[in-house]
This record gives C-alpha cells, sequence and structure tokens, in this order.
C-alpha cells in the first residue's frame, strides 16, 4: 500500500530483510498482544489535563481546537501492519500539537476487535470514541437509540466543513450513514468512487516471472488458472530443484471465492452485501450460498485444494506468517494489496477478469465507497464531542489528509514542485531492509485501513497508487459491476450471525471435502430451517428502503 521503488534483485528471489529486521518485526508482535490485552483490561484514562487559569475552552476554526491541552481515551482496531504503539507515532504526536488534543489509543488487532467492542458496549465500560471501530450498522442504530453514541449531524453542520461538504457532494452518503431514527452516529471510511483501484483494494496477483518460465500466457479464464496453477506446482518454475512453489496463497479463502464468484455471474453489485446480490433472471434479491452457480463454484475451488494448488494452511494462516512466506517468493498467484509493499516482491502482475465455464466474465471484487460506515463513533463519555468531530474533521481536508496519509514534510514525505507528493528514501529504500509499511509504521496509523478519512489521488499514496495496482484495476475495468449497492442499514440480529456462520463453516466443509456435494440438499435445507426465507424478507425490506433513498 506503498509507492513503489525497483530494488535489485537478490539470490533465490529471497526479500533482503535484516536479522536485525526481523527480530524488530517480532519484537513488534509480542508488544501487539500485550497492547490488545490491555485494551481489554486495562482501566480508562481520565482527562489528566488541568491547565491553570480555568477549564480548557473550544474553539471553533483553526488550530488548535482546544484552547489548552486536554486528553481523550479512542478505542483503535490495529492491523498486524501498523506500529504496536501509536503514542509516539508521527502523525500522532504532531496532530496532537497542533490541536492541544491528546488521544490516548487503547489498540485492539482487528481479529478480536468486534467482541472487544461488543464486550465494552454491553457493560458500559466504553471510551470516549471509536476510532477504526468497525461499528455496525445494527450497533449504530441500537446505541444510538439508548443514548450512548452521540448523534452527529448538527455537530457535523456546525463544526465539521469537510465531512459537510463530503456529504453534499455524494448524497448517497448521507443517505446511508443516516439511521431509520434520522440521525447520524458516525464517521465513515470512504473512498473516492473513481478511484477503482481503491474500491478494488486487492488483485488477484499473477508471478509475472513464472509465466515466462512456463511458456504460458496469462490466465484468461478459469480453466487457464487451473492450469497455470498445476504448472506452478510440477514445472519448477524458480528452477531450484526443490518442489517448494505454492501456486496460490492468501489471508483465508474468502477473497479467492471473491475474486472468482464473478466467473459464476455472481456478486454482480458488488461486495458490501456479501451474500446477497440481484438475480437479474427473476428480478429479486439471491442469496449467493444458495445458489446453484456458487455451488459450482465451491466445486472448482474444492478441486484446487484437493490438488494442492491452494496453500494447505489457507484457513489458519495469519498475516505474518502469509507476509514472511511471500518474501521467500514461493506464491504463483496471491490476492493481497500489493507484493513488494507488503513482501518486497516484483514481478507480479493483476489478473484479468476471468471468463467462467458458461461464458460469464464479470468483474464482482469491487468494494463501496463507502468502506466502514462505523469507522469513527463517539460516545456519551466524551467532555468534548464539538472538539472531537473537528478533530476528525481535519483528517477529511487537503491538509488533513497529507498529514494522515504522508505524515510531515520534510519527515516522512516531501512535495515536489508540481505537487507530487513522495515518501523520502529512507521509507521507499529502507537500509534496514525493511518492507515500506515495515518503514511507515513510525510514521502513519493507515496501515492496514479501516481508518475514519477520505482517501483519493493524489493525496493518498498506498499500494493502490502504484502503477501496478492502477494497471490492474484498468485491466478489469471494463467487465467491473456498474452498480455497487451500499451496506444496507437493517438489524438481522441473532438470524443473521446464524445463517452466516451456518454458511461459513460448511463454505470450510465442502472445500477440504469434509462433507461432500452430494449433501449440497440437505445444506439447503438446513439454511431454510435456520431462517433463510425471513432472513431475505429483511433483507428486501432493506433493499426497498435503501432503493426509496435514492
Amino acid at each position: 500500500m506503498l509507492p513503489r521503488r525497483t530494488y535489485p534483485a537478490t539470490e533465490g528471489g529471497k526479500s533482503p530483510v535484516t536479522v536485525k529486521a526481523r527480530k524488530r518485526i517480532a519484537a513488534g508482535a509480542v508488544l501487539l498482544l500485550i497492547a490488545g490485552s490491555l485494551a481489554w483490561f486495562g482501566s480508562r484514562p481520565t482527562n489528566s489535563a488541568k491547565p491553570e487559569g480555568g477549564p480548557p475552552a473550544f474553539l471553533t476554526q483553526g488550530m488548535p481546537i482546544m484552547s489548552r491541552p486536554v486528553e481523550l481515551t479512542f478505542l483503535a482496531g490495529k492491523s498486524a501492519t501498523s506500529a504496536s504503539s501509536w503514542d509516539d507515532v508521527l502523525v500522532w504526536k504532531h496532530y496532537a500539537g497542533m490541536s492541544n488534543m491528546r488521544i490516548r489509543f487503547q489498540l485492539v488487532p482487528f481479529e478480536s476487535l468486534g467482541e472487544t467492542r461488543k464486550l465494552m458496549l454491553a457493560t458500559g465500560n466504553y471510551p470516549d470514541a471509536f476510532y477504526a471501530g468497525r461499528l455496525t450498522a445494527a450497533e449504530l442504530m441500537k446505541y444510538g437509540k439508548e443514548g450512548v453514541l452521540v448523534p452527529l449531524e448538527d455537530l457535523i453542520d456546525k463544526y465539521a466543513p469537510n465531512i459537510r461538504a463530503l456529504l453534499g457532494r455524494y448524497p448517497d452518503l448521507r443517505n446511508s450513514l443516516t439511521m431509520p431514527d434520522g440521525h447520524i452516529y458516525s464517521v465513515p471510511s470512504y473512498y473516492d468512487p473513481d478511484f477503482l483501484s481503491m474500491l478494488i483494494g486487492t488483485p488477484l496477483w499473477i508471478n509475472r516471472k513464472w509465466l515466462e518460465t512456463l511458456h504460458m500466457p496469462e490466465p484468461q479464464t478459469t480453466d487457464e488458472l487451473y492450469a497455470y496453477l498445476k504448472a506452478v506446482k510440477e514445472r519448477d518454475p524458480n528452477g531450484n530443484g526443490v518442489a517448494d512453489e505454492i501456486p496460490y496463497g492468501s489471508i483465508g479463502i474468502n477473497v479467492l471465492l471473491h475474486q472468482l464468484k464473478g466467473a459464476w455471474g455472481l456478486g454482480n453489485r458488488g461486495l458490501a452485501n456479501v451474500n446477497v446480490d440481484w438475480d437479474e433472471k427473476s428480478g429479486r434479491l439471491r442469496f449467493i450460498p444458495a445458489d446453484p452457480a456458487y455451488k459450482e463454484l465451491l466445486e472448482y475451488v474444492h478441486m484446487l485444494y484437493a490438488e494442492g494448488l491452494i496453500e494447505k494452511d489457507i484457513f489458519t494462516i495469519g498475516s505474518g506468517e502469509f507476509y514472511a512466506k511471500g518474501a521467500l517468493g514461493v506464491y504463483g498467484s496471491a490476492v493481497m494489496p500489493n507484493p513488494f509493499t507488503l513482501m518486497k516482491m516484483t514481478g507480479y502482475v493483476g489478473a484479468p477478469a476471468l471468463q467462467g465455464p458458461h461464458g460469464d466474465r464479470l468483474y464482482s471484487h469491487v468494494k463501496p465507497p463507502l468502506a466502514h460506515i462505523g469507522a469513527f463513533a463517539v460516545t456519551n463519555k466524551n467532555k468534548y464531542p464539538e472538539a472531537t468531530l473537528r478533530w476528525i474533521d481535519y483528517l477529511f481536508g487537503d491538509e488533513g489528509s497529507k498529514l494522515f496519509f504522508m505524515g510531515v514534510p520534510s519527515v516522512s514525505y516531501e512535495e515536489t514542485p508540481d505537487g507530487e507528493l513522495r515518501y523520502v528514501e529512507p521509507i521507499t529504500a529502507s537500509p534496514d531492509g525493511l518492507t515500506m509499511e515495515q518503514a511507515l509504521t513510525p510514521y502513519v496509523t493507515w496501515l492496514g485501513g479501516s481508518y475514519p478519512g477520505y482517501a483519493r489521488a493524489p493525496l493518498f499514496k498506498g499500494s493502490e497508487s502504484l502503477p501496478e495496482s492502477l494497471a490492474a484495476a484498468e485491466k478489469v475495468k471494463p467487465y467491473a459491476v456498474k452498480e455497487i449497492w451500499p451496506p444496507f442499514n437493517f438489524s438481522p440480529g441473532s438470524l443473521g450471525t446464524e445463517i452466516t456462520s451456518y454458511v461459513q463453516s460448511m463454505q470450510y466443509k465442502f472445500i477440504t471435502g469434509e462433507v461432500p456435494f452430494t449433501d449440497w440438499d440437505k445444506y439447503i435445507g438446513n439454511l431454510k430451517m435456520i431462517g433463510l426465507d425471513s432472513y431475505m424478507q429483511q433483507y428486501n425490506e432493506a433493499f426497498q428502503a435503501y432503493s426509496r433513498s435514492k
């Protein structure tokens, strides 16, 4: 997710990460666990700033935001690629000095964020705000109605000119953020609708060097992808005489399913409503995991898995292990933001939209511009809600976006006379042999996504802005879904949880062969017994509400 710089080839295709750097990464993983534990059990810090001369005053314009320093506590979702502690990260130290608002971030790994968030809200031990909190629409509705979350629409109109302008520019965004009670309880993570490589996020990357070695063209169909993966497994494309190549790898299997389902005509409204799209033949909503075409997709992926063409640990591998393996140059293909930024590997090219067995050629792996509806929310424990909204609003403007995504001028980035932003040389060419994401951790915290903000070119310089990512997006653009639904605002409650859990469980069992496909009808019957018809009725009501709002 960073600007690209060409590195010299290393022996055996291995990433030139030093032992010192590896130890540093390992230590960071330990600190991550500690930070997560503290976020669970640590006591909530209070506003400790007690300036002389009376209480701090809220300032409505410019910087600082408060007349005297104040301190707030935010629960923050953390990716494995960001710093283990944000206290000394450049962006927040600099912004604290500008704004007179020091934020104490209680970090929780994204993997456990949902449970931590639910526990805090249920027990009343929640922070002043949720940052990169991934609150769901159901949580926004519930805790907004109960008064735990602060309504923001009036504060936006008064104190948040950048967010107000964004909502004015994109009326669908305002509609999506507005809950059924008429209030807005969150600030989103939003992508420029014209920034297609950002909406794609994680393309399917193919090892171009191995294609050349194997004398094979880029796969254009699912059959050709299978042939390439099989050749990677059997024909030793790295030429070391050892069967160490992994034809396909990723963190989990879902990203592969999302990349492939368009080849079966599924996912024709994008990724926001991951299990529901529009059935053109019947003219109604379709539950994708119950469709016969989905069965064919699972059969295809089962074939890949059974023949050893997919990473054997695909269901359990963590991001650290995945990136470490990738740095060894063993993957023939992968779904991820960019092999260079996270593995320091070059020579990969984005795959085209693949044509499926029935002639379908749809690229459905496209997120809505509204990436996360509940990226940021203010709670009723916050003593300074107006100041907190001004604090987040600054990061939606041009200057704030530069600070958030790039850091501080002349320290972490430079701006050319024509306005182009570039990270400094120690980041683009780390003397410690770090990847760019590793080199960026002392400066910024957007790594891994889910942040509240407005990502757009040219202010964003993540992996989606790299030449190969832009080329990958252009390649699939003619086949990309044209109508992208946002997430619908409805709460299916325990029924939705039960259906999703069952689908995920059976997806694993079908792919691994634990359950044969002859049991497909039994699987469909169980979905109906759980309450699929009722679930789809609720979904349809939410869809109708969305349609009326347009």
